[in-house]
């Protein structure tokens, strides 16, 4: 740890138990939060997602599809997070040929009381994990890292975005 005392942290009570925060006096805001992650993949994997030739199908489509899906479950996977009604969750790619990385962002919103950065984290994740069980038969090396959140907003921080 860092010096913080259980008290300066939210999910630990005074006695240093697992605690859900209460968020009931917090200030309901629009919040926004968006992660991002990459997959490493060979040359010919990367051809075969641009081109959309895999035997598995659109790589892209089937983990936009989890990545949202993830999203909305985040509380059922992680143990602390509030269920939340998320009003938007967008995954989106961007393939680049020179470092052959595949990157991924995944915006979630809604109005409420408690942020997203771990909905957006949960959808980023496993719409990598998608990627990789699709394409593992063409690239079984593949690599996901810079798993982050990279800007949030809303809530009485306002907006905050990752230092280059």
């Amino acid at each position: 740890m860092t010096g913080l005392t259980n008290s300066e942290l939210s999910h630990i009570d005074n006695h240093g138990k697992a605690n859900m925060v209460d968020v009931s006096e917090k200030a309901t805001s629009t919040r926004v939060a968006k992660a991002e992650a990459y997959v490493s993949v060979s040359d010919i994997a990367l051809e075969q997602i641009i081109q959309n030739q895999l035997a598995k199908g659109d790589v892209f489509s089937v983990a936009r599809v989890a990545g949202i899906q993830a999203a909305k479950q985040c509380a059922n996977l992680v143990p602390l997070c509030h269920p939340l009604l998320l009003s938007k969750v967008d995954v989106d790619f961007e393939t680049d040929e020179l470092s052959k990385q595949i990157k991924i962002t995944c915006q979630c919103k809604l109005n409420g009381n408690t942020g997203v950065e771990m909905e957006a984290l949960t959808g980023v994740s496993v719409a990598a994990l998608t990627l990789f069980d699709m394409c593992k038969a063409v690239d079984p090396e593949m690599v996901i890292h810079g798993l982050k959140v990279i800007e949030k907003s809303g809530g009485k921080t306002g907006l905050w975005r990752r230092s280059a």
